[in-house]
């Protein structure tokens, strides 16, 4: 057995395995593979993992910053309906509970119907009624943000009300203790996971809040009143679908632009006192999207996980390539 390294002698590596919590259930990513494993009403874990193909590895301009952000996204959405279909088929007591994939793709797509309509159209419905968009487009745009930042906080804090909810959200919590172990080197027990915090740098909450910001910005410098102006449009009543349609087709280049802040440049500095300062909003922000998990769902975690860290190892191995600390074997 390899020596084992103890948390002293092995420093902080940040990794670029991350997760996502699903029903009843956890799914890593790694760079070769993605896994999920789910607790069954049985009580067994169910676990499943498939090789990662990206269409990055096949065009290189899909790793062009911001634009591998935007395409990132995609994949990221993708895999989710994909990992939520499995945790639902696997989650449920009964066959009426259990959600088909079809029935999986169709909430995520209603739910980002509802995103748009509540984070994007009505922010600039109320706006509208209090800020002209014509004679004060900064105004308009500052106070459309600041409406929109008060949506999420509130949609957020309503949902972490539901129990169904809070569970799943203490999966989240259970996934981001068992990075925070793996990035220490730690052996992958549940003794070593709890002792550790639910808040990580690279969450997609703060990812999902520095959007929030971003889009402030960008709307604030888009220069919608110069191109209506060209287009001859001066009608109030015009202003407001334009300003909503743009916002839509604007929001590629706002989360790309979002994963080069909250991914690339700070979840590589987590120590970093300007990547502190930056990222505090969004980790106060997992207060609500993570609750401590208890240990039956840091079991889930660390099954997920050993599926992707076996396939990194593999992979390392068949380089030639030595890990950069030298783990225990995980402990399930």
């Amino acid at each position: 057995m390899p020596e084992t390294t103890t948390h002293d002698e092995c420093a902080i590596h940040p990794t670029h395995i991350g997760g996502q919590a699903l029903l009843e259930g956890i799914m890593m990513r790694g760079k070769y593979n993605w896994a999920v494993a789910v607790r069954e009403p049985s009580g067994d874990i169910y676990t499943e993992e498939h090789d990662l193909i990206s269409a990055k590895d096949k065009h290189a301009w899909l790793k062009w910053p911001v634009i591998r952000g935007i395409w990132g996204f995609y994949e990221t959405m993708a895999l989710a309906i994909k990992a939520f279909g499995i945790s639902a088929e696997h989650a449920g007591e009964t066959e009426e509970e259990k959600l088909s994939s079809k029935e999986i793709g169709f909430t995520m797509i209603l739910g980002l119907g509802l995103a748009i309509g509540l984070f994007v159209v009505l922010p600039a419905v109320v706006t509208n009624l209090f800020v002209d968009s014509i004679d004060n487009p900064f105004t308009w745009n500052v106070v459309d943000g600041v409406l929109r930042l008060v949506a999420f906080f509130v949609y957020i804090w309503a949902v972490s009300r539901l129990k169904e909810i809070h569970r799943v959200f203490a999966y989240h919590g259970a996934e981001h203790k068992t990075i925070h172990a793996f990035e220490r080197g730690l052996p992958l027990t549940t003794e070593n996971i709890q002792r550790y915090g639910t808040l990580h740098v690279r969450c997609g909450t703060s990812f999902l809040l520095m959007v929030m910001v971003v889009a402030i910005a960008v709307f604030s410098l888009f220069p919608a009143k110069v191109i209506l102006a060209a287009w001859g449009i001066s009608g109030g009543g015009y202003v407001l679908p334009f300003n909503i349609v743009t916002r839509i087709l604007l929001l590629p280049l706002i989360a790309g632009l979002a994963y080069e802040i909250t991914v690339k440049w700070a979840g590589s500095r987590p120590d970093n006192p300007l990547v502190k300062v930056l990222l505090w909003p969004g980790l106060q922000m997992q207060r609500l999207t993570t609750a401590p998990p208890d240990d039956s769902m840091v079991e889930i975690a660390v099954a997920a996980m050993s599926l992707v860290v076996a396939r990194e190892e593999a992979e390392a191995e068949a380089r030639g390539q030595a890990p950069a600390c030298v783990l225990e074997p995980i402990d399930l």
